[in-house]
């Protein structure tokens, strides 16, 4: 099955990446393609680079970063094919870890949600 991961911290959202969790996350990402676990992922730069679409009261809203009323920032995404959830939990564990291990005091949340297959 799939899997979309999205990694959630608290606004303004998580600093750079330190080079040594950008090596580490390179070498699980590259681990986990070779595998043919890991179907496409990436960082997603600054909420005040990007914008909001609404589509409310039958009308179109287009709000440009940042988003002050965020109160959760998606740092990055990753698409994954894993056998079962308990395998989906495991990975975003150990990519927690390379968090925890390379840059202290981050804090945030790997959100893990199976895909509709069509």
């Amino acid at each position: 099955m799939r899997y979309m991961c999205l990694i959630v911290t608290a606004p303004p959202g998580p600093a750079a990446p330190t080079p040594e969790l950008t090596e580490a996350m390179n070498v699980l990402a590259n681990r986990e393609i070779q595998a043919g676990r890991m179907l496409g992922g990436g960082g997603l730069l600054p909420m005040d680079a990007g914008a909001r679409v609404t589509l409310a009261g039958g009308k179109f809203t287009v709000l440009d970063g940042p988003m002050v009323e965020a109160k959760e920032v998606i740092g990055g995404y990753a698409l994954f094919e894993f056998a079962s959830k308990e395998e989906a939990v495991a990975s975003a564990v150990e990519f927690l870890q390379l968090h925890k291990d390379h840059q202290p005091g981050w804090e945030g949340t790997c959100e893990i949600r199976p895909m509709i297959e069509h």
